[in-house]
């Protein structure tokens, strides 16, 4: 299907945003908008966002994609995942004002970017969907242990490793220091529940997905760490279990994938889930 994109422009406040709107031919009354995770501005790491987007319009949704303030082209001070939320709405504002038909919104978004899209959503009944791509609910702890288990046990598998320590290459010392670095760090307790403080990442990740009653697709890569923490979270979480068990939440892996899906085979595998989920909910 033919499309068109548009350099974009539009207010946060007394500030100025910038992005991209791919636009098809004949659009679809739902559309996505792509939230930025990381140090990241609109294009994604190796095109991501930018390629993504085309592939979704190609198949008749629009897509807006755009820098947060102090990001990429737009004006003010760069501001933390957590304090997007102005940025957000100003971008749904201006993203169902300027695509005729637009009914409703997907917010879609990798790493911090799912997690951001994931606290703003249910404040917005225009938002009615959500794609979040390895969600990042980060803590020191949740991070030691997801390395201890995923990182550390499969190392002592690998051949490398032992002939190093055959050859005298390998700072035995350096790595001991960081294992117990991790093993303390991994003893202190992650609250998974929603009524831990709201200082508390994963709880507040918990309580956000709770309030949202929409249709949620998740996917996660299967050789990526903050995958591996939000599955090794979600495991240990008869509230998080439930979470993914209710109706309406649609969960796909790939196996090899590493945390930006960065071989084609894998980002053309994200948005062909992307475009069906979104066609058919």
């Amino acid at each position: 299907m033919r499309y068109e994109e548009q350099a974009v422009a539009f207010r946060c406040g007394t500030e100025q945003l910038y992005g991209v709107l791919s636009l098809p031919e004949k659009a679809a009354t739902r559309g996505v908008l792509i939230v930025v995770g990381g140090p990241q501005y609109r294009a994604g790491s190796h095109r991501q966002f930018t390629l993504l987007a085309r592939t979704l319009a190609e198949r008749g949704i629009p897509v807006q994609r755009f820098d947060y303030r102090g990001m990429g082209d737009s004006d003010g001070a760069q501001r933390d995942f957590s304090d997007v939320e102005p940025d957000l709405r100003a971008a749904v504002d201006h993203f169902m004002a300027a695509v005729p038909g637009l009914r409703e919104v997907v917010l879609w978004g990798l790493c911090d970017g799912a997690s951001a899209a994931l606290f703003y959503a249910g404040q917005d009944a225009r938002v009615r969907g959500l794609v979040l791509l390895n969600p990042w609910v980060r803590t020191e702890a949740g991070a030691a242990r997801a390395t201890l288990k995923h990182y550390y046990k499969g190392r002592l598998l690998q051949g490398e490793l032992w002939r190093k320590l055959l050859s005298g290459r390998f700072d035995a010392g350096a790595a001991w220091r960081s294992l117990w670095e991790l093993l303390a760090a991994s003893r202190v307790r992650t609250q998974p529940d929603a009524d831990a403080p709201p200082a508390d990442l994963p709880a507040r990740m918990l309580a956000s997905w709770t309030r949202f009653q929409g249709p949620v697709l998740l996917i996660l890569s299967g050789a990526d760490l903050t995958a591996k923490e939000f599955t090794d979270l979600a495991d240990a979480s008869p509230a998080w279990q439930g979470l993914l068990a209710r109706a309406g939440t649609t969960r796909h892996q790939l196996d090899e994938a590493d945390h930006t899906f960065s071989r084609r085979a894998w980002r053309d595998q994200v948005a062909d889930w992307t475009a069906n989920w979104v066609h058919t909910w």
